[in-house]
């Protein structure tokens, strides 16, 4: 029986992660964090207990071969993206009796944001903070299950290219939880993401994807002269 070394285990991992090449390419990535993440997989796979040092040795000396396409860059580089503050959000139990005061709440309030997640048990909504009183009262208080206020969205216009591309969507959801940041809810409609934070976060976030879309077209542009 051959034995599967530290290196390979820890290359292969890479291999199949391109959020952390591309940290590990773009020389943001901090070798310690990444070893501390590959940890239990590693061992895992090993079937049995590796140590931390051994790890960071074997992250810095992996090869990293992934490199955006160029799609994917044009993707990135041509979103535009947006803030809107005072947000909130509740999520109720899935009943007709909800879903049909939900369709009443889109045909009432079509000039305001608001969006509809609808999943096998439970609906929630995202909308504009101002009309929670008007909102709150609709719906029976054992019918909801989750409620928060003082959110913000960062919406993500992109190409309309963006619903074939690989990787894009999730490039926009890693820095953000690479940063500690917990996003509150997700919604993506056609070439649009919407990411929901608590107000706290937003502006960190909205600087971490600007920095991104910067990025993107600086190597989409190539070298400068």
């Amino acid at each position: 029986m051959v034995k599967t070394s530290l290196a390979r285990v820890v290359q292969n991992l890479i291999d199949r992660d391109p959020s952390i090449q591309d940290a590990l390419r773009r020389g943001y990535g901090n070798y310690s964090a990444i070893a501390r993440l590959l940890k239990p997989m590693v061992e895992e796979e090993l079937g049995r207990e590796v140590t931390l040092e051994g790890l960071i040795t074997s992250v810095k000396r992996a090869s990293v071969t992934y490199k955006p396409s160029r799609e994917y860059l044009r993707i990135v580089a041509g979103s535009i993206l947006n803030m809107r503050t005072d947000v909130a959000k509740f999520s109720v139990e899935k009943t007709r009796r909800n879903i049909e005061m939900i369709r009443g709440v889109i045909a009432d309030y079509p000039e305001s944001f608001l969006q509809v997640l609808e999943g096998t048990r439970t609906l929630t909504l995202i909308f504009d903070q101002r009309i929670m009183g008007e909102l709150r009262p609709m719906f029976r208080e054992a019918d909801i299950l989750d409620e928060r206020q003082n959110l913000a969205a960062l919406i993500v216009e992109s190409p309309r290219e963006i619903v074939d591309t690989p990787g894009c969507i999730t490039a926009f959801y890693n820095p953000i939880s690479r940063a500690g940041i917990n996003i509150e809810e997700t919604v993506s409609c056609f070439n649009e993401t919407i990411i929901v934070l608590r107000m706290e976060d937003a502006g960190r976030a909205f600087t971490i994807l600007t920095d991104l879309i910067r990025e993107a077209r600086r190597l989409l542009a190539g070298p400068s002269r």
